[in-house]
């Protein structure tokens, strides 16, 4: 078969993203975002603490948009093959350093692992998903609140929004749980879905104390990966993920593309975006505009 200059492919024959640039000049992908709704009580600081999600969970508080023409045309220079960005000066990618500078997850320790649709065979003791489920939250949902092994997040925030005043240590932790399964689901590893919770994360929050001892900073960075590389398909627009992640990569890696009059510095390194509102109109234009900046990049405006 012979090559096609004309246009750029991935490894798998998927058409990359940046063949299409001047047949869809303002193309520009939609994030898949959702702020985890329910209130950051005093009462789980020690359990968010101890499973290294403490600083994510302060972050969930500073919200800030996602420039999404700005990470559209970063996408586009994305390759699959070596999950680098390919820049005018060369090539440059997230590390697990900027995780934990960026987010504050930690990224030693062991890895994440599981299954998404047959994970509830190798529950210890063989015990059912759901019954589990049960054992740890207190409560279950109602079907029509369940798609196989994803809880609708809108049940989730109502269910679990306030824990009760003078709730006893059992309670506590049963609302601990459910407030990490709506951090971990929104702020770290959300699908293209942006309203459902997998339950997948029942064996770890099974034994809070012995969450921190996962490398949740890995794991966020590889789904991370695994989202770009998906949106980097011509035909995909929707990209999913810790974004909060990516955005505040770009802003600190490369002073020339970040707002103005956010100055101020604090820990993680991320919550210093906090509040910014870009507004959603013009991203054709604004695209455009990106690329352009992306463009005239020096190798002397990229900080280190």
């Amino acid at each position: 078969m012979e090559d096609d200059p004309g246009r750029l492919y991935r490894l798998d024959g998927v058409a990359h993203i940046a063949g299409v640039i001047n047949d869809e000049p303002r193309r520009c992908i939609s994030s898949i975002r959702r702020q985890q709704g329910m209130r950051l009580d005093e009462r789980y600081v020690p359990y968010l603490q101890m499973a290294g999600l403490y600083h994510l969970a302060r972050l969930n508080d500073r919200w800030f948009r996602l420039d999404e023409p700005l990470v559209s045309a970063f996408v586009e220079r994305w390759r699959p093959e070596t999950h680098t960005f390919h820049m005018p000066f060369g090539e440059c990618t997230i590390t697990l350093q900027d995780v934990a500078y960026q987010l504050g997850l930690p990224v030693d320790g062991d890895y994440v692992s599981g299954c998404l649709t047959d994970f509830h065979i190798y529950i210890e003791g063989g015990r059912p998903a759901w019954q589990w489920f049960h054992e740890l939250l207190g409560v279950l949902p109602p079907e029509n609140q369940v798609q196989k092994f994803a809880v609708n997040c809108t049940w989730f925030q109502e269910t679990f929004a306030e824990c009760p005043d003078g709730a006893d240590e059992e309670t506590v932790r049963r609302f601990a749980r459910a407030y990490i399964m709506m951090l971990l689901g929104t702020q770290l590893f959300a699908d293209k879905s942006g309203n459902r919770i997998h339950i997948r994360w029942l064996p770890y929050v099974a034994q809070l104390e012995e969450m921190g001892r996962y490398s949740w900073g890995s794991a966020a960075l590889a789904w991370l990966y695994r989202c770009m590389c998906r949106v980097a398909n011509r035909h995909v627009v929707k990209l999913a993920g810790p974004l909060q992640l990516l955005q505040s990569w770009i802003f600190w890696r490369f002073p020339t593309l970040r707002p103005s009059g956010y100055e101020e510095i604090s820990w993680p390194l991320a919550s210093r975006w906090s509040g910014y509102n870009l507004g959603i109109s013009n991203k054709g234009p604004r695209v455009q505009m990106a690329r352009m900046k992306i463009d005239l990049l020096q190798p002397r405006q990229e900080t280190t």
